[in-house]
């Protein structure tokens, strides 16, 4: 017995909440909708032109055909779709639509300025920038900047928590929590800027970008200013230079961005895994919630996990849309058209996963006693301290000591040395009293130099 027909991706079924507000712009609906939106105003801007001896519209006219826009809805979305079985061609179905619309209002004199000029690709290049510009602006950098947020509030709770470091997997010089969380809020934050400054470009100039059409039909029009009026008009940025299509350049610009970002906060989120399977970090339980289904006792990472395998889809996503878009044969093949579609569900696995590191970051808490017993228990890191400390007090003629490196190495690497060891070891050294006694003053937890205040760059 067969299923009655089910979403086939999870982003429409199970994860649907989670995502919904792309659907408003990156859907077949919500393109469709900005295809009307590009068509009515090319229309009143012909007309306000009084192209072809048109007149302009009145301002009840206007008001009518914007509100085809901001009205589009179940009913438009199920005229389009029966339109486009008879053209199995989804921006004349726009057209038609458009051409109905103008019809009901009474504007049928105008109607052969629909989609006049225009081939569909200056249609749908438009409509695709309109569309992930408000996706990224309205819908993904909000749940971006939450993120970050969440990340510069703990990097300044935590400034003066310190933690053992482990580069390599080992015990390292220890740094602070705070300025560990500063690092990951930075990072994201120049990747921020850049998504926030990426152009949108758009062009309106026919069949292979050569405005052939618009001069046989008016040669006395300046057609390269009115394209540039009506693009820039729409918000975006004026391209001039194309073949049939938009070269997609600002695109993959776009997507090659969104995927670094994807790509620190998998990093971010392997980080936290780790911390948490380290016990540095622990997990809040949720009443009711089930970590294991065999061990009552755990509390799986899941948030995380989730993030990992989602910006893992969705950074491949992006990358093959980067590669993809930037390639047309000649003056157009219809690759692009097919890549394109799937623009709304790369960013969905990203939102995705920025809706679990979100509801992650609000879920755990620094087990401040796992990461004091954890720095007592490596006082060996203090031996990078001892050694510099040491090769200063050479250079100053304090000390005779030949290779404080080695000495050391000798002392840490691989044993397990503690307070008593290293203060002894220490007040057996050939160097200053002022040096001696900053030494014997150091533990691993006050070892963190600069760590603290390094998280006021956040401010600037």
């Amino acid at each position: 017995m067969s299923l009655p027909m089910q979403p086939l991706s999870p982003l429409d079924g199970r994860y649907r909440q989670a995502v919904e507000g792309l659907g408003e712009h990156l859907s077949e609906a919500g393109l469709n909708r900005a295809r009307v939106h590009v068509e009515v105003e090319w229309l009143i801007d012909q007309t306000d032109r009084r192209f072809a001896g048109s007149a302009p519209l009145s301002d009840e006219q206007k008001a009518a055909l914007r509100r085809v826009v901001t009205d589009f809805g179940q009913s438009a979305i199920d005229e389009l779709a029966v339109v486009e079985a008879t053209t199995r061609h989804d921006v004349k179905a726009v057209e038609y639509f458009v051409r109905a619309r103008l019809a009901e209002l009474g504007l049928d004199g105008v109607a052969e300025l629909t989609h006049f000029a225009a081939t569909s690709e200056d249609i749908n290049n438009l409509s695709y920038a309109l569309t992930v510009k408000a996706a990224v602006e309205d819908v993904w950098l909000p749940k971006f900047d939450r993120v970050i947020a969440l990340f510069e509030g703990l990097a300044r709770e935590h400034a003066t928590t310190p933690i053992l470091s482990h580069t390599h997997g080992q015990p390292a010089t220890p740094s602070t929590v705070g300025k560990e969380f500063a690092v990951y809020a930075y990072r994201l934050g120049r990747i921020r800027s850049q998504i926030a400054s990426s152009e949108y470009l758009g062009k309106f100039s026919g069949a292979t970008g050569t405005f052939s059409a618009h001069v046989a039909v008016d040669p006395t029009v300046d057609w390269v200013s009115v394209s540039r009026s009506f693009v820039e008009g729409l918000g975006l940025t004026w391209n001039p230079l194309t073949t049939q299509i938009e070269s997609h350049d600002w695109q993959a610009e776009l997507y090659s961005r969104v995927a670094h970002a994807n790509r620190v906060l998998h990093n971010v989120a392997t980080d936290i895994w780790t911390y948490i399977s380290m016990g540095y970090i622990t997990q809040i339980p949720v009443a009711g919630a089930t970590g294991s289904s065999t061990m009552p006792h755990k509390i799986n990472p899941i948030r995380f996990e989730n993030a990992e395998a989602n910006l893992e889809i969705s950074s491949a996503l992006f990358s093959s849309l980067a590669e993809t878009l930037v390639t047309s044969r000649l003056q157009r093949d219809l690759t692009d058209s097919s890549a394109q579609r799937n623009i709304g569900v790369a960013f969905g696995h990203s939102l995705l996963a920025l809706d679990n590191i979100t509801r992650g970051l609000g879920e755990i808490s620094i087990n401040t006693t796992a990461l004091a017993a954890d720095l007592d228990g490596n006082w060996e890191v203090l031996g990078e301290a001892i050694q510099t400390v040491i090769r200063a007090e050479i250079t100053a003629g304090r000390s005779s000591i030949s290779d404080p490196y080695a000495m050391l190495k000798e002392l840490t690497r691989g044993h397990r040395v503690g307070q008593a060891e290293l203060v002894a070891f220490v007040e057996g050294l050939d160097i200053g009293d002022d040096a001696k006694a900053r030494l014997v003053a150091l533990t691993p937890g006050g070892y963190v130099g600069l760590a603290a205040s390094l998280v006021d760059f956040l401010q600037k």
